[in-house]
């Protein structure tokens, strides 16, 4: 008898916070005032200028391939970025443009992990990354983080868990589902022992640019020879772009230009010429202020969930999420948060989606909503649990 489908496939988890928006969709279809507060899309339209030179680009017919990495330009511009940012001369030929961030984590993870190896990683973390992993016969190794390390991984934790098989370490910064950020010290510790293990070094720097009160550092300042991913979709607002970037040791360059050639050809054309422009004065502009409008809606909603009976031991530094203890509330957040959608029509992400560690203790809230939607789901969660 044939076997349908291959273990790798099957082995892949449903990634939780897609299958709740899908139900949104279904009530909201059907009539219903769903509030969005589960996946982590900014309410932003795509910014003025972003938006016109994707269509003079259109204009001018380029919409063709480009070279597997990206253009030149836009890996300029890129460049250009890291000086401006972080003072950082980052060669331009060390920067690849992907097809989205999810592209960058496969690549980067097809490059350094073989079959059988693991990539240590924060639990809770992106849910997708272990799922990558497993794509390239690899493994997510899953580390337990607290608010007592703030929910990152730790020099003594690298060490601790350790293994013959583990290739690097994987960091997010700011990290989803938590928005704690490691600082300029920690990121040197941890390089540091990474290092001394033999390993590679990956972060997750999607959220740069999305801190409150602070701007958070890129590894880069402390190890050259770190991988960065970044995206053009968090601090940006272009998720439906599918545009992000990889920055590399010169060495790793080759390699994962063959990988971009061989899994997607280039990236999208209109997007890296739309992309160019959100390096423009005015378009950085906008931006700034939609991290202040981020940073207001952070404020309203810790404080709302705070007075609720929600845990947040550590306030998030950046991102826009704030991961919650629910314990006291509920003894199982996956159906707290199915009940939640289904008669209160608010949307919430279940800790089930980033890992295994206290899961059924903690759900994700997603402030990429106004503040008068966010005051409304802040009421339907009050009325809920005043019925409980």
């Amino acid at each position: 008898m044939t076997k349908d489908w291959s273990s790798r496939a099957l082995d892949i988890e449903s990634f939780k916070v897609m299958d709740l928006l899908k139900r949104a969709r279904e009530l909201e279809a059907a009539g219903c005032d769903v509030v969005h507060m589960e996946v982590g899309e900014p309410d932003f339209p795509t910014a003025a200028p972003v938006a016109a030179a994707a269509r003079e680009a259109i204009d001018r017919g380029l919409t063709q391939y480009t070279p597997a990495a990206g253009v030149p330009e836009l890996r300029q511009a890129i460049a250009g970025f890291y000086r401006q940012r972080y003072g950082l001369d980052i060669a331009p030929e060390r920067i690849i443009v992907t097809a989205g961030a999810s592209a960058a984590l496969l690549m980067v993870f097809a490059l350094l992990a073989d079959a059988g190896q693991q990539f240590m990683m924060a639990d809770p973390g992106y849910p997708c990354n272990r799922q990558f992993l497993r794509l390239v016969e690899a493994r997510g190794q899953l580390v337990p983080v607290d608010a007592d390390s703030n929910f990152q991984l730790t020099p003594r934790l690298v060490a601790e868990h350790w293994r013959p098989a583990t290739a690097g370490v994987l960091l997010a910064s700011p990290a989803n589902p938590t928005g704690s950020v490691l600082h300029e010290a920690e990121l040197r510790a941890l390089a540091q022992s990474v290092r001394a293990q033999g390993g590679r070094l990956v972060v997750d720097e999607l959220y740069h640019g999305l801190t409150y009160g602070m701007d958070a550092p890129t590894v880069l300042q402390v190890d050259p020879q770190a991988f960065v991913i970044n995206s053009f979709s968090k601090y940006f607002g272009m998720t439906g772009w599918r545009l992000g970037w990889i920055v590399a040791p010169e060495d790793a360059i080759p390699h994962l230009e063959r990988l971009a050639q061989n899994l997607y050809i280039s990236p999208t054309t209109v997007s890296q010429y739309a992309a160019l422009a959100a390096f423009e004065p005015e378009a950085l502009e906008i931006f700034e202020a939609r991290r202040r409008a981020f940073g207001e809606r952070r404020d309203l909603l810790l404080k709302g969930l705070r007075a609720l009976g929600f845990g947040v031991p550590v306030a998030p530094e950046g991102a826009f999420y704030i991961y919650a203890d629910v314990s006291a509330l509920t003894d199982n957040a996956f159906d707290f948060c199915w009940d939640l959608l289904e008669r209160d029509h608010l949307a919430v992400t279940p800790g089930l989606d980033f890992g295994r560690h206290r899961c059924n203790e903690f759900v994700r809230f997603s402030y990429t909503t106004s503040l008068e939607r966010i005051e409304l789901g802040l009421e339907r969660l009050r009325r809920r649990l005043k019925a409980s």
